[in-house]
């Protein structure tokens, strides 16, 4: 009889429970567990609110970070409730790009490397190119080659001399047939911070007869056009290394949520590995290309010195050298985002890297996701001092203590990244299907030749328009496209996604194009001769990165099962919410 009763209260009390829950039967004990771990967020929440402890909007994110974390809810279903998953993990990129500018860490790493490489032309150019990829890898593009650009005329203008004296000496006759000078505008006014202290290097005493003079001036304006044009192309390979590198890497990401729930393949780390050795490559392709046209291999700047030369190399060597010593020693401020940009890389890089098992087997499987990491890294910046903090005061309460400020603010977030973005969905004009009609006989060609011409549509395609607008306009079409045919979609999909970076042809491609045209130094052609070429190796490089280990990867020989079925009925309106809400946070 006891057993009896004792059973009645057990089957009573479980029943209540599932009454309360609306789920399936449970032990009373685990849903008030849940129940209690989402109580103490609230409550968190609501004393921060209170207090002021965090910003309104850092402490509004909290959910994110806590509940995929402790097992309340999956990151699919918390980042929903603001806008999609792959938008934070972009945010986030944007947030620590904003603190690694805020305390001048950007910088100190440019004059590090080319402090290291040395200023030989063809070194001087690699160092650019190494820079400028690395930073595009977590900054913004445009931001890079803003920044590279006077560092690379104050260490020229060191190395060769005034750039308009340079101008002068190679436009002898067209002075004489009345021709105007070319008037040169000023970048930043950070190239004057760079060459006060090297103005002296202008002037140089040579023997050289005036024809000596206008050759090697001709030569010398025709390696600065290479720096000119290294900076801003390596910014955009850069870019394609990292999802947070550039706009198109996380829309395919979000693209691939939409169309194929099931298809996990794609995060941080799978990525990284796909795409670093990507960049490495074709940046060293680049390199020997825009050396060879523009003089950096040749052997009057590399092998053969003259004492001129070796003077203007020493004063600008001293350039970097005293800039690097401006900034000072590392203080606690750098250290502290130093730090936290690391572990920002490699938690997003170890979480589920494919092909070793990651940290998240800590976690609830399917809990913590690449966009929980971020934005659990960039609270943590709200919170840490940028002032190293006194531990006397804990022992006595007398003493002073350092001011608390904390390494960034969210005053600074609003005002380096751009809300007010909007792009428009642009199926209903008819281009889409107008572009697939046109795209169909690719259907017809060998899988491999099909990647070489998707990427070269995409590459030329993107020279006249943004690479979000690109991506987004052909991606659902591509993805189609590889479902008919029964390939892989990520086969056609990963090499259309980076060929939209690959935009090197024109001033209007890519804002970092617009910058170094607006040195007023290079021409329409200069570009386009150069450019050409870059864009036929980089379509060669994607083309040999996705048939080796591309395909070792992801999976690309086969056609997998979270495939078979397309998800197109929330394809329009999931492609126009990705793209507004997630290309808000744009810099």
């Amino acid at each position: 009889m006891t057993d009896c009763v004792v059973a009645r209260q057990e089957y009573t009390k479980n029943q209540w429970c599932k009454n309360l829950s609306g789920l399936s039967p449970q032990p009373c004990s685990l849903f008030l567990f849940q129940e209690g771990k989402c109580l103490y967020v609230v409550l968190l929440m609501a004393v921060y609110w209170c207090t002021e402890a965090l910003p309104l909007a850092v402490t509004a994110l909290l959910p994110i970070c806590l509940f995929p974390t402790m097992g309340v809810l999956t990151s699919k279903k918390v980042c929903p409730q603001y806008f999609l998953e792959p938008n934070f993990l972009f945010f986030s990129g944007v947030v620590m790009a904003s603190a690694i500018e805020e305390w001048n860490v950007h910088r100190r790493i440019a004059l590090k490397v080319l402090n290291i490489v040395g200023v030989k032309p063809v070194w001087l150019i690699l160092g650019m190119m190494i820079t400028s990829s690395f930073l595009s890898m977590w900054l913004n593009n445009t931001a890079t080659t803003a920044m590279m650009l006077p560092i690379a005329n104050a260490i020229l203008e060191n190395l060769f001399g005034d750039l308009e004296k340079l101008k002068e000496n190679c436009k002898l006759k067209e002075d004489e047939e009345g021709l105007s000078q070319i008037k040169l505008q000023a970048l930043t006014s950070e190239k004057q911070i760079l060459t006060e202290d090297g103005q002296e290097g202008a002037e140089r005493h040579d023997k050289r007869t005036p024809e000596e003079v206008r050759a090697e001036s001709e030569y010398q304006l025709k390696v600065w056009k290479g720096f000119l044009l290294c900076i801003p192309y390596a910014s955009s390979i850069g870019g394609t290394a990292t999802l947070t590198g550039t706009a198109p890497n996380l829309i395919l990401m979000g693209q691939l949520t939409s169309f194929f729930p099931d298809c996990d393949l794609v995060n941080f780390g799978s990525w990284f590995v796909f795409g670093f050795p990507l960049m490495v490559l074709f940046l060293l392709l680049g390199w020997l290309w825009i050396s060879f046209l523009y003089g950096g291999l040749n052997a009057r700047l590399c092998v053969r010195k003259q004492d001129w030369q070796a003077d203007a190399e020493r004063k600008a060597k001293a350039v970097i050298d005293e800039d690097y010593k401006k900034l000072g020693p590392m203080n606690f401020a750098e250290g502290a985002i130093t730090f936290f940009f690391i572990l920002f890389a490699v938690l997003l890089f170890t979480r589920d890297p494919k092909f070793f098992p990651g940290w998240s087997i800590f976690f609830n499987k399917g809990y913590v996701s690449d966009a929980v990491t971020g934005v659990v890294i960039i609270s943590l910046l709200f919170v840490f001092p940028s002032q190293k903090p006194s531990l006397s005061w804990w022992f006595d309460f007398h003493s002073t203590n350092t001011q608390y400020i904390p390494l960034l603010s969210w005053k600074k977030v609003q005002g380096s990244v751009s809300w007010n973005i909007i792009l428009f969905a642009l199926d209903e004009s008819g281009l889409a299907s107008w572009l697939g009609t046109h795209l169909q006989p690719i259907a017809r060609v060998p899988p491999p030749v099909a990647v070489i011409l998707i990427t070269a549509f995409v590459a030329c395609f993107t020279e006249f328009a943004s690479n979000t607008a690109t991506i987004i306009i052909l991606l659902p079409i591509i993805t189609e496209l590889a479902i008919n045919i029964k390939v892989n979609p990520l086969y056609f999909m990963i090499p259309a996604t980076t060929g939209c970076s690959f935009a090197f042809m024109l001033p209007v491609s890519t804002p970092p194009n617009s910058i170094a045209f607006a040195s007023g130094h290079l021409m329409v052609k200069d570009m386009v001769k150069t450019g050409f070429m870059m864009n036929i190796l980089g379509i060669l490089t994607v083309s040999l990165a996705v048939n080796t280990w591309g395909t070792y990867m992801f999976g690309l020989s086969t056609y997998p099962d979270w495939a078979q079925s397309l998800n197109v009925t929330s394809t329009t309106t999931d492609v126009y919410n990705l793209t507004t809400s997630y290309l808000n946070a744009t810099a």
